[in-house]
Formats: C-alpha cells, sequence, structure tokens
C-alpha cells in the first residue's frame, strides 16, 4: 500500500504560539517522503497559523477539526467550509466520537458536512466508530455500516472515492485500551468492501485508525494491509514523540 497517512487531531490544545513552537521542532526533523503525507487538524484558531507555517512543505495538509454544513449565517461559534478554506484548511474531520457523544451531533447533521466539504473541494475525514456496549454486543460492523450509510448516501462512486474514513473505536480513544491490529484490520477490511460495493476501487480507499494509538503500537498497526494510516490524538501533541512516529 503506497499512501499513508499519519493524521494529528489536537483537540481543544496547542494555541497559536504553542503551534509555532511545536512546528520549529517537528520541521526541523521532518522530511518529505514519497507515499507519506502528515495531517495536522489544530483547533479554529490556530487553523491559520499551521497553515502559514508549513505552507511551503511538501507532504503536509492542514485541516479543521469541525465545521458548519451551511456556507454563512447567524451561527455564534460555528466556522462554515468557505471559512476555513479561506484559513488554510484542504480537510476537516466530520463526526468524530467526540462531536457525535459529547456535543449530540447526528447522523443527519454528518452527511450534511460531508456534502457541504465536498462541495468546496475540502477532503472529508469521516470518523465511524463503536462505543464499548456495543462492541459487547458484538454489533461493531452494524454501527460501522450505520453510520457510513447515514452519511454518505446517495453518492456516486467517483464522489465517495473522495471521502476518507477513520475507524475510531470510541471505547480506546483515550483510554489507554487499543483495539489489537487484527481487530482493526478486520473493521477495516469491512469498511473497504462496503465502498467496493458501491464501485469504488480498492486502491481508491483510504481508512485510517484511530484510538489510543502510541509510539510503541503504530508499527504493528501500519503492519495491516488493511490500514492506510493512523488518527492520533494525546499522541501527536508532543513534537519529539509525533516526529518519531512519523519517521
Amino acid at each position: 500500500m503506497s499512501r499513508r497517512i499519519f493524521a494529528g487531531n489536537w483537540k481543544m490544545h496547542l494555541g497559536p504560539e504553542d503551534a509555532r513552537q511545536f512546528l520549529k521542532i517537528f520541521l526541523a526533523r521532518y522530511r518529505n517522503e514519497a507515499g507519506r503525507e502528515v495531517w495536522f487538524f489544530p483547533s479554529a484558531v490556530t487553523l491559520a497559523t499551521v497553515a502559514e507555517t508549513t505552507a511551503d512543505r511538501l507532504g503536509i495538509v492542514v485541516g479543521a477539526q469541525n465545521i458548519h454544513w451551511e456556507d454563512q449565517g447567524a451561527f455564534t461559534g460555528e466556522v462554515s467550509v468557505p471559512m476555513a478554506r479561506q484559513a488554510g484548511a484542504h480537510a476537516a474531520l466530520v463526526g468524530h466520537s467526540e462531536r457525535r457523544h459529547v456535543f449530540g451531533e447526528t447522523d443527519e447533521q454528518t452527511a450534511r458536512k460531508v456534502r457541504a466539504l465536498l462541495r468546496h473541494q475540502l477532503s472529508p475525514v469521516l470518523c465511524v466508530g463503536e462505543k464499548l456496549e456495543e462492541r459487547e454486543r458484538q454489533e461493531t460492523l452494524q454501527v460501522v455500516e450505520r453510520q457510513l450509510a447515514a452519511a454518505l448516501a446517495g453518492l456516486d462512486a467517483a464522489t465517495l472515492a473522495q471521502v476518507i474514513v477513520a475507524y475510531e473505536p470510541v471505547w480506546a480513544i483515550g483510554t489507554g485500551r487499543n483495539a489489537t491490529p487484527r481487530d482493526a484490520a478486520e473493521v477495516h477490511g469491512f469498511i473497504r468492501s462496503w465502498f467496493a460495493s458501491r464501485g469504488v476501487p480498492d486502491r481508491n480507499v483510504t481508512v485510517l485508525y484511530g484510538g489510543s494509538v502510541k509510539l510503541d503500537n503504530v508499527k504493528a498497526l501500519l503492519s495491516e494491509p488493511q490500514i492506510n494510516g493512523v488518527l492520533v490524538g494525546g499522541a501527536s501533541l508532543d513534537a519529539a514523540t509525533w516526529s518519531e512516529m512519523v519517521r
């Protein structure tokens, strides 16, 4: 598999000045390699800083953590896709478990966000994954299928190929627990088959794994051929650790 994506979700960490210090360390160690991409998802107030600082570096993509589906309007506190794009974003997370389970984002809202991003030629990174009780009831694949169908219904194969999927088992995010590489690969294989059944060639499907990814398990996860890359939270906040993970 030629494409490897290392995506760091900074969540509510690293303001603009923190980001400058982080990138000073990271960029001094970073070397672009064919087939490897590094994606940063900083907070809204930090997005422009990261985009400007990395603008001349190949293989680096900057995205938003969240967007609104309307292009403009009376939505205090929200960021539209055109605004994110103007700040330097080329992608955005959609349906992250914290948006779904902390802020109550619905499948319908997730679908509207995906379409807003596609309308403006930004890459949606659609997050899917099950909660612990759903996994214990052996409902993982049903939950993932529901989330995929709800967010991507009605899109043709060419459009579906523009969507990146991140499988993040909710029970493994920030808990120190982790799906085994084999567990993750099973779900990734299911996601790939879902896209294949809708006419998307496997070479055009990109699926990342997220859920307590760390320096000591990233190599084992990426050894699974079904996994294109990783979406990392806490371990992406330290520049030295992140540099080593990407290396």
